[in-house]
């Protein structure tokens, strides 16, 4: 009796293996999708028909372009909803449906070798997308209309309504926040060329640890490698954030922050980084909102100091007010600061900040309130500090736990 309960048992657990995993979407995102489907479609039928004219024979859309709508809006990420997957793939598999109706005739052996035929070559020419297995198939067995449009069929409607679905798509998503076309970044080198990886690869796993795993797990992923790679790097960093604990930025940043403003002369602000031995300046408006940041890079860049001969005199010239009201010389701050300037609210976890003063080469960010008024000032050197002093209670944490053991 228990053996049998015991098989109902495993049978039930198998059974649970094929219920679908929770989705981690909000209602917004899913009212996005469904929005972008039913307007894509919709526009793209009736677009078609403008194109086309009343001609009965050509239907406005077909079946996959449904599958295809799916992809666009539901994961415009996903490498299978690219601009060269749908068109390519699209366009592709109709060549191939029709071309094995031609030499095949219509049958479900043609129909199986068209959708293989496209997969494969969909697979060679780098453009997957899962509908157009579903084009080849209806080229072979959409019946007596579709086979009278013989090698039109893969311009009108195939080609016209992936092209028209795919350009809705690229101004929807754009519009609702959602980046698209997904480019990937295949360049995962060193930031200056150089073969040492870049700091943030530092921090954990390496982008070639990424790519050997991804060799070796040899399947196709419905996300692209660089949104994989940036998903593992968020983890590792909530990882770090439970390891170091809230240390957020108002917690280590300076806040006797010196400031320039748009008018600042450049004398003037020469002299407050002399005077203050610091290397950067936040330019601020009259509500100390931050509108650009002037940095000892800035006015080597204005006084062309990449060219060492005379370089003091250079600097000088540049610095110095001049006497002629028509001058082309920069004359404030605002004529050379940087803008727009990444800032930082206040709030925010310093682990968040390693991707910007590490990878992106920044080294000082301007901390804001969430009225985007300036609070303070964070630099490399203070995020060091913070991970060090973080690094430093782990360590005084684990070994009390192993002397009380």
């Amino acid at each position: 009796m228990r053996r049998k309960w015991s098989l109902i048992e495993d049978f039930i657990s198998w059974l649970k293996t094929f219920l679908p995993a929770q989705l981690h979407v909000d209602y917004t995102e899913r009212l996005r999708a469904c929005g972008g489907i039913a307007g894509g479609l919709l526009l793209t039928g009736l677009s078609t028909r403008l194109m086309l004219g009343p001609v009965e024979h050509i239907p406005m859309l077909i079946g996959p372009i449904g599958a295809s709508a799916v992809l666009l809006f539901g994961v415009p990420a996903s490498p299978l909803a690219q601009p060269w997957s749908i068109i390519g793939g699209n366009l592709i598999s109709a060549l191939i449906g029709v071309t094995c109706v031609h030499f095949f005739g219509v049958s479900l052996l043609s129909a199986a070798i068209a959708s293989a035929a496209a997969v494969a070559a969909m697979f060679f020419m780098r453009c997957l997308h899962p509908p157009g297995g579903a084009v080849a198939l209806t080229a072979v067995l959409g019946g007596p209309v579709i086979h009278e449009l013989g090698y039109q069929f893969p311009v009108f409607p195939v080609l016209i309504n992936s092209l028209l679905l795919m350009l809705f798509a690229l101004a929807y998503n754009n519009v609702t926040g959602r980046r698209y076309p997904h480019a990937s970044h295949p360049d995962h080198s060193g930031k200056h060329g150089t073969r040492d990886a870049r700091p943030i690869d530092r921090l954990g796993f390496k982008s070639s640890d990424l790519d050997e795993v991804l060799q070796q797990y040899n399947q196709v992923l419905d996300v692209s490698r660089d949104d994989l790679e940036a998903l593992f790097q968020q983890t590792e960093m909530h990882a770090y954030r439970r390891r170091f604990g809230e240390i957020s930025c108002g917690d280590v940043m300076s806040r006797d922050v010196v400031t320039a403003e748009f008018g600042t002369t450049l004398e003037e602000a020469w002299g407050l980084l002399r005077q203050h031995r610091i290397k950067a300046l936040p330019v601020t408006d009259r509500a100390r909102r931050v509108i650009g940041i002037v940095t000892l890079v800035d006015f080597m860049k204005h006084a062309n100091l990449d060219v060492y001969e005379k370089f003091d005199e250079k600097l000088r010239q540049l610095i110095r007010r001049a006497r002629d009201m028509h001058s082309n010389k920069p004359e404030v701050v605002g004529q050379i600061m940087t803008k727009p300037v990444r800032t930082a609210i206040e709030d925010m976890h310093i682990v968040e900040l390693v991707p910007l003063l590490s990878d992106q080469g920044l080294h000082h960010i301007p901390i804001v309130d969430h009225e985007h008024r300036l609070t303070g000032m964070l630099t490399q050197s203070d995020l060091i500090a913070a991970l060090y002093r973080g690094r430093l209670g782990d360590t005084d944490s684990a070994l009390s736990g192993t002397v009380s053991t």
